[in-house]
């Protein structure tokens, strides 16, 4: 993966929440007649920075480890699906994953699996198939779910874990169809934590983006979207969604939609048929390299610097100030230094722009009022912001 570029990636932030993944079905070959739904290849300007990435070292797995994946692989696996789709009434298709998410027959899987589906098959490892419906579907955060018309006789949900807390070098494991090979397990670490991706859905002015992304070199491939990453536990902590590579196949960089994030949403769809995210109607910085600033005469390197506001936004309400750079203010040179600089969001730290976005995903919704503190001219100014909805 290359490095970040120091430039900012435009309207990663106007606003508040998201992931990327634009639908690449047909992407590549597959071993079967069904062509597998693939993991988007993300550019790596697209990926928030922190931690290194993944080594080619080999992992060792010892006996008893080894018994313990084999039992996991049993437990787990019988909730893993396949799910096929049919586009436009011609047959074929594409194929992805997904995994059950309750005992109702609601399947978690990817927005880009069931994208513009006109006919759904969802396969159990048992040899139970079923139809299935869109309850609802949220292509910032690339999730949906799908409800099965008739339920096996054995329909085993599987429990979320807490993403928040797990960390890097933690061992994790995917399983999934990848080139429609169906309950394929790989295994490998989690290998970073708070990548942020931008959504496929275009909107008013760009892209949204949202945080917590985790990175797997767990292995993932085309036809692995949708399908569960899980700690040692059998607990989910991420539903894989999209690869790093050149070639468009496993290079050891993977991604996965954090399961603190889709206990949010997933109800929501299940609910409403959609989501409402919490709206500030900025853009940012991902985050401010140490040049920068300097540049800018900024007191710390941390945070999210305001470069643009949604005119009669809600932070545009609340007198939030934006760097007010002219002509390109997506362009680093360009920058006053003027604009404010959020350094928290309710007392909890924004170190940078995808802290607050994760906050105002799990912890706000529209219509709710939160405080702001902000570096203003040096001084610090706590600024009391009325949340809107994403439009």
């Amino acid at each position: 993966m290359q490095p970040p570029k120091l430039s900012f990636i435009p309207l990663v932030a106007l606003l508040l929440a998201g992931i990327a993944c634009a639908f690449t079905p047909r992407a590549l070959p597959t071993s079967t007649p069904l062509p597998s739904v693939a993991p988007v290849i993300i550019p790596s300007a697209t990926v928030g920075a922190g931690e290194p990435g993944p080594t080619s070292a080999p992992q060792v797995i010892t006996s008893s480890e080894e018994q313990h994946l084999i039992d996991l692989y049993h437990r787990v696996n019988i909730s893993v699906v396949s799910i096929i789709v049919e586009e436009g009434g011609q047959g074929g298709g594409a194929q992805g994953s997904g995994f059950v998410f309750d005992a109702q027959g609601d399947i978690v899987t990817n927005q880009h699996v069931v994208n513009d589906a006109t006919a759904i098959e969802v396969d159990f490892p048992n040899g139970f198939k079923a139809r299935g419906k869109v309850l609802g579907v949220d292509p910032d955060s690339d999730l949906a779910v799908v409800k099965i018309d008739t339920l096996p006789d054995q329909l085993v949900p599987l429990p979320l874990g807490d993403s928040d807390s797990i960390q890097v070098g933690q061992r994790v494991v995917a399983i999934g169809n990848p080139f429609g090979l169906a309950g394929t397990m790989t295994v490998g670490i989690v290998s970073g934590l708070g990548r942020t991706l931008e959504s496929n859905r275009t909107s008013p002015g760009g892209l949204f983006s949202a945080p917590d992304i985790i990175q797997t070199d767990a292995a993932i491939n085309p036809g692995n979207s949708g399908g569960p990453l899980l700690n040692l536990a059998g607990e989910v902590i991420g539903v894989n969604k999209a690869i790093e590579s050149e070639t468009g196949v496993n290079s050891g960089v993977g991604f996965a939609i954090a399961s603190n994030t889709v206990k949010q949403i997933v109800p929501e769809l299940i609910q409403n048929g959609r989501f409402r995210y919490s709206y500030l109607g900025i853009s940012s910085m991902p985050e401010l390299s140490l040049a920068l600033q300097e540049k800018l005469g900024l007191t710390r390197a941390s945070g999210a610097y305001v470069t643009e506001i949604v005119s009669g936004g809600p932070a545009a309400r609340a007198g939030i100030k934006a760097d007010s750079a002219p002509n390109d203010p997506e362009l680093p040179a360009n920058f006053r230094g003027d604009g404010d600089l959020i350094v928290a969001i309710n007392g909890q730290e924004v170190r940078a722009f995808s802290d607050l976005l994760s906050y105002l995903i799990n912890h706000t919704r529209p219509g709710q009022t939160v405080t702001l503190s902000v570096m203003r001219g040096g001084q610090s100014v706590e600024v009391p912001v009325e949340l809107g909805e994403r439009p």
